[in-house]
């Protein structure tokens, strides 16, 4: 095998509508959710052979309980792939399923694979985080000032934005609204079709004389689009993390259930199976920030990975900015001066959901079927991250 550097294609992507956080999947294991990504995504490229692929690198922010002991490789035994495919997780937070692709396509490039699957998945409704059933933090941070920001809930982070870059309550409000009505219509037009795999979800209930019921629902639309939000609505919303804030539900991401799968291939298994690629990778970028600013991340990865990609910020025609909060979101737009008619063309975060550690991966697959659909050349997935970081990972359409 050659160690030259080569081109990362991406031949399929899939995702699974995203639910919210004891919504749809409310009983789906993670696992679960992540093994029919995975078979839905190797469906896509019936000339593949499963057992060629290489590795399954997947994304999870919180790597622990039902989505714990590596899930990568036990939802890739559940989907049935052979047992010669290994499976890594790695974590870096909201960023993961989009390091996971970045990950993925360097090992091709690299030389070192020549079929890998990047993938993502999150349960927000199974994730004792957020259930509070117990704090993991390190107590040594709360000893230090200087570490405090670390232990800041993200909530407080995207108060400090919306303060440092003075983003107002209204502009945030309506950025949310906007949000909601990108991805209603989104949905109307069917412009996520391309990209999701329907996901089957079976609920037990007890039935008459001991018996069990079982309910059957096909989910094939992302749950949190709500038609009936409105600009009232959204400013009736109190503050939810300072008592004089500006960030709200309603102007914060929902938190989400969801998962998603990538499958990149070398030039040379394109050739060989005479295969259609979606789109190239070209580049990506990590920063650090402080961790109390920490949705400001993007601001500092995204010249860093366009540099890498040898293309402008002019060159992008698409740009899928995960919505954290509107407060962040709006002050990397304004400090980069990016296109709003370009960020998040059918909605974000905050109306779709933010399945944490999949987000990258299910942004990947709107972009790259987005992409394809609108004629657009140059793409790119960004974040903020928890603890203070930004992310961005450019693509071509092709």
């Amino acid at each position: 095998m050659s160690h030259a550097i080569q081109d990362a294609f991406i031949v399929a992507a899939t995702r699974l509508p995203v639910g919210k956080r004891n919504g749809v999947y409310a009983t789906t294991r993670p696992d679960d959710m992540l093994a029919a990504a995975l078979r839905a995504v190797l469906a896509q490229v019936p000339a593949l052979d499963p057992a060629r692929v290489e590795d399954v690198i997947a994304g999870c922010a919180m790597p622990e309980a039902e989505q714990g002991m590596n899930v990568a490789r036990m939802s890739l035994l559940l989907a049935g792939l052979p047992d010669n495919v290994p499976g890594v997780t790695l974590n870096r937070f909201c960023a993961s399923g989009l390091q996971a692709v970045a990950d993925a396509a360097a090992r091709i490039r690299l030389g070192m694979a020549d079929v890998m699957i990047a993938a993502g998945t999150e349960s927000m409704s199974a994730m004792p985080q957020i259930m509070g059933n117990k704090v993991a933090i390190n107590p040594a941070i709360f000893a230090d000032d200087a570490n405090l920001g670390m232990a800041y809930g993200m909530g407080l982070t995207g108060e400090k934005v919306a303060a440092q870059w003075k983003v107002s309550r209204d502009d945030q409000d309506a950025f949310a609204l906007a949000s909601h009505r990108k991805a209603c219509a989104a949905i109307s037009a069917g412009y996520f079709d391309a990209e999701i795999t329907p996901y089957r979800v079976e609920h037990r209930l007890p039935g008459e004389n001991g018996t069990l019921r079982v309910i059957e629902r096909l989910v094939d639309r992302d749950e949190g689009p709500r038609p009936d939000t409105s600009a009232e609505a959204l400013a009736k919303l109190r503050p939810a993390f300072a008592a004089r804030g500006t960030v709200t539900a309603g102007n914060s991401s929902q938190m989400s259930d969801g998962a998603a799968a990538i499958v990149l291939v070398s030039e040379r298994i394109v050739r060989e199976l005479n295969l259609a690629p979606l789109a190239r990778f070209i580049g990506f970028s990590v920063a650090g920030v402080p961790p109390e600013i920490m949705g400001i991340g993007p601001k500092f990865a995204i010249p860093k990975a366009l540099a890498q990609s040898g293309i402008s910020q002019d060159d992008l025609s698409w740009i899928e900015l995960n919505e954290a909060f509107a407060a962040q979101s709006l002050a990397v737009i304004r400090d980069l001066g990016l296109d709003p008619e370009k960020v998040n063309p059918l909605g974000g975060a905050i109306a779709l959901g933010h399945p944490l550690g999949a987000s990258g991966a299910i942004r990947t697959a709107t972009l790259v079927h987005g992409l394809r659909r609108t004629g657009g050349k140059y793409g790119m997935v960004t974040m903020c991250v928890g603890t203070g970081m930004g992310a961005a990972g450019v693509f071509e359409a092709l």
